[in-house]
């Protein structure tokens, strides 16, 4: 392989590849969404091509054009735009037909099968973002008290139910009681749903799916998550070990003992 084709999303995760992918001697061609993708990836990579949602086939045709065959999906793009902005070209059209559901796990796998159909082989994301995996272990210099240990406990088995249904990877609970499950409309809003309802004092758990696809949608927490959880209260959370991704490690843990956050992976 001498060259990565990154079709990119929202998010830091595509300009971290990108880096990676260099530093392998890849050269590195970006497929980015317009209103998604940031612009600045354009200095990071040595091509960029610009693409509406939904258009699958422009995808397809910018990586032929670039002479690239193998890609990695990274980067956030709103569901919720899939049915509010999206104008698919043909190949979209098509994908979206020819997936089980409208859920963003399953379109992901649409994409993927398509993208193989025309030659072009999907990666696993971990080949370039290994560093960013959460390893096993107490993160913050606090750990969770009994009663937050009680909650993670109970939040585990709960969102690896609802994960392996396909709704949601995270559950927000407090003391026993689960206020918030995470759906379409992502873990943010689901964090600050469960804050309101809980007041303060809430614990979140974030999984990965029992039969989690590496090549997309591994859960992903930054900085920009500890301004959610200190809105909405949380003293603890758990995470994935080895199938989480943590962005800007040194930042969010310093961040995380500022606001006396309970980090825990498993």
């Amino acid at each position: 392989m001498e060259a990565l084709g990154i079709l990119a999303g929202s998010g830091r995760l595509p300009f971290v590849a990108a880096a990676e992918a260099r530093r392998q001697g890849l050269r590195v061609v970006a497929v980015a969404i317009k209103d998604e993708a940031d612009p600045g990836l354009a200095a990071e990579v040595e091509a960029i091509h610009w693409v509406q949602v939904g258009q699958l086939g422009a995808v397809v045709r910018a990586l032929r054009q670039e002479g690239v065959t193998d890609a990695i999906l990274l980067g956030k793009v709103e569901i919720t735009r899939l049915f509010s902005r999206a104008r698919p070209d043909l190949l979209g059209a098509k994908v979206l037909l020819k997936a089980r559901d409208l859920r963003g796990d399953s379109i992901l796998e649409a994409i993927v099968d398509a993208l193989a159909a025309e030659g072009i082989r999907v990666l696993e994301t971990p080949r370039f973002l290994g560093p960013l995996l959460v390893r096993p272990g107490q993160l913050t210099r606090r750990a969770p008290t009994a009663r937050e240990q009680r909650d993670i406990v109970l939040g585990r088995d709960v969102a690896r139910q609802v994960a392996a249904l396909r709704i949601g990877q995270t559950v927000v609970l407090k003391q026993g009681t689960v206020l918030a499950v995470e759906s379409a409309e992502g873990t943010d809003a689901a964090i600050r749903r469960g804050g309101e309802l809980g007041r303060g004092g809430i614990v979140v758990v974030k999984v990965s799916r029992p039969d989690q696809d590496l090549r997309f949608d591994l859960p992903t927490i930054g900085a920009e998550t500890l301004v959610v959880l200190r809105e909405a209260g949380a003293t603890a959370l758990a995470l994935d070990a080895g199938r989480t991704l943590l962005l800007d490690r040194e930042r969010f843990v310093a961040g995380a003992d500022e606001l006396d956050l309970a980090v825990v992976a498993d």
